[in-house]
C-alpha cells in the first residue's frame, strides 16, 4: 500500500535528521518501538526506509572520499567487504 510506504518514508526522513540535530544515531530504535506498538506493517516500512537511507548515507561518504582521493593523488578508501553468511 503507498499510504504505509509514503509515511514510513516521510517519518524516516524526519528521524534521519533528528538523528543528525541531536547527535543520537539510535532514535530510529525508540520511534520504531512506539511504531511497532500500533502498527507492525508500518515499522517494517519505517525500518526499510531508514535502513535504504543509512544505506545511500556511506555510500555517498565513500563515494566523496574517493574522488577526493582521486583528485588528490592519494590513494582511496577501501570498500568494506561484504558480511559473511556462515555458510
Amino acid at each position: 500500500m503507498a499510504l504505509i510506504e509514503d509515511l514510513a518514508d516521510q517519518l524516516a526522513a524526519d528521524t534521519m535528521t533528528a538523528m543528525r540535530e541531536m547527535g543520537d544515531d539510535q532514535l530510529y530504535m525508540q520511534v520504531s518501538k512506539v511504531l511497532g506498538a500500533s502498527s507492525q506493517t508500518l515499522q517494517e516500512a519505517f525500518l526499510t526506509s531508514i535502513r535504504i537511507r543509512q544505506a545511500e548515507v556511506r555510500a555517498r561518504q565513500f563515494l566523496e572520499q574517493t574522488i577526493a582521493a582521486a583528485r588528490s593523488g592519494a590513494a582511496p578508501p577501501e570498500a568494506p567487504r561484504p558480511a559473511e553468511d556462515g555458510h
